[in-house]
């Protein structure tokens, strides 16, 4: 028998409330708000979202996790580190998010030592595992972070009606991957390449695209927005002020992606393939050729 979802969200806060205190790795996206609420329901004071900041982590979704928090209540945190001090992260191997997350999750765990607390939680819901090549839910389980969401069968689509009854701004938020997925597999994160992305994807935001990514192919812009905001990106005007602001942020070519926006389109497949973009950017743009 299928549980309700009053009843999923009842069992989750229950079993948060018998934690000493938690810390929520908490980027502002639905899944780490929903836990975040749900903590700050069972524990009060004794829930602590904490944001880890970073060169991958866009200056406008710190913006956003500051104020989600706000809007639940619950205390907030963050804690400073650099991916690019890994050399293992840099070299964007197929485990770059195992990386990634084993640092970003490491930091939590020492906040919650300096609070007195044992509990670290994330936002992987019940619809995460089996979705493709996901490295950093590895480091989830290895270092035995607790995830409230996938504990108690709660689906993404149960964290979007769950965020709704919050009455949090960020119930319908489409997801939103760290820089460095904008880079494909193999290419070494820089901060030059990280910082053109967020500049590129800044434009985007500012002219109003709702879901979109802008991938990094060695100084060649790849534009990916929804199919339904595909006619917006061919605008003229847009055309213009994506070439200009693209070239000015360090990029060589600025394109748009016809099939539009796709996740994990630079990322490796399952069965070990590269990425499917990587063959047609090599022939028409040979990396280090002219």
């Amino acid at each position: 028998m299928t549980r309700s979802l009053d009843a999923k969200l009842d069992a989750a806060r229950a079993d948060l409330a018998e934690r000493d205190g938690v810390v929520v790795a908490f980027s502002g996206g639905v899944d780490s708000s929903a836990v975040a609420a749900l903590a700050h329901d069972a524990l009060g004071d004794d829930a602590v979202a904490c944001t880890a900041r970073s060169e991958t982590l866009p200056g406008e979704e710190l913006d956003d996790a500051r104020r989600v928090a706000d809007e639940i209540g619950v205390r907030h945190e963050t804690v400073t580190f650099s991916e690019l001090d890994n050399p293992d992260f840099v070299a964007n191997d197929d485990d770059r998010c195992y990386h990634c997350r084993t640092m970003r999750l490491g930091r939590m765990y020492d906040v919650a030592r300096d609070l007195g607390f044992s509990t670290v939680c994330d936002g992987t819901n019940a619809s995460d595992p089996g979705g493709g090549h996901r490295p950093g839910l590895r480091a989830v389980e290895e270092l035995e972070v607790f995830s409230p969401l996938l504990a108690h069968d709660i689906t993404k689509e149960d964290v979007r009606e769950a965020a709704d009854r919050y009455g949090l701004s960020v119930a319908d938020k489409p997801s939103m991957a760290c820089l460095s997925s904008r880079i494909p597999t193999g290419l070494e994160v820089t901060e030059e390449r990280l910082s053109r992305v967020e500049k590129a994807e800044t434009l985007l935001r500012t002219w109003g695209f709702s879901q979109f990514r802008v991938r990094d192919h060695d100084g060649l812009a790849r534009i990916e927005v929804a199919p339904d905001e595909l006619d917006a990106a061919l605008d003229e005007e847009f055309v213009r002020a994506a070439r200009e602001h693209l070239t000015d942020a360090g990029f060589d070519h600025v394109t748009l992606d016809l099939h539009g926006y796709e996740t994990g389109s630079v990322s490796p497949e399952d069965d070990g393939e590269e990425p499917v973009v990587e063959d047609v950017f090599e022939q028409e743009y040979p990396i280090g050729e002219d």
